[in-house]
């Protein structure tokens, strides 16, 4: 296997803000008028997109949401947990990774307007993912956790919370 520095060179990975690395990898060529979509987004989007993510331990994704769908699929690497808060504060738990007979599975979805964040499930490890989005990704509709806030909002879930922000 390779290592996660082999793969973050490979495919010219940057640092992302919630953490990891990132890439874009795909953006639809034909676009969605604004007039088309939901009030929540704020101009046109790609029909599409996709990025490679690679986290490696001990950094972590932390806690953030956006206004599209988003699916996370597994390519190489550890199982990591996905951490997924409804605007009503239900939590749940998805393990992405590479062995189903360990209740982890290849894609996960995360439905818009949820808080996610992602950790590793081993010490001294790493996962290397891809996500995409329709509409497509936009960082005017990506939105980064205030740990106060959200604990204010959620405190039965501070534990999570704060190892999970920033």
């Amino acid at each position: 296997m390779h290592s996660a520095k082999f793969w973050v060179d490979y495919l010219g990975l940057e640092p992302h803000l919630e953490g990891g690395f990132y890439r874009q990898t795909y953006i639809a060529d034909e676009f969605i008028a604004q007039s088309h979509l939901p009030s929540r987004y704020k101009g046109r989007r790609a029909f599409y997109t996709a990025i490679h993510f690679l986290l490696e331990y001990p950094d972590f994704s932390a806690f953030h949401r956006l206004q599209s769908d988003e699916i996370w699929h597994f390519y190489t690497g550890s199982s990591l947990s996905i951490w997924i808060l409804s605007p009503q504060g239900q939590l749940s738990q998805v393990r992405l990774g590479p062995d189903p007979t360990q209740g982890q599975v290849f894609q996960a979805v995360i439905p818009a307007g949820h808080w996610l964040g992602a950790h590793l499930d081993k010490p001294e490890s790493y996962a290397l993912v891809g996500c995409t989005m329709a509409p497509g990704f936009d960082f005017a509709d990506f939105e980064l956790a205030a740990r106060a806030q959200l604990t204010q909002q959620f405190p039965q879930h501070r534990d999570l919370i704060e190892r999970l922000t920033r």
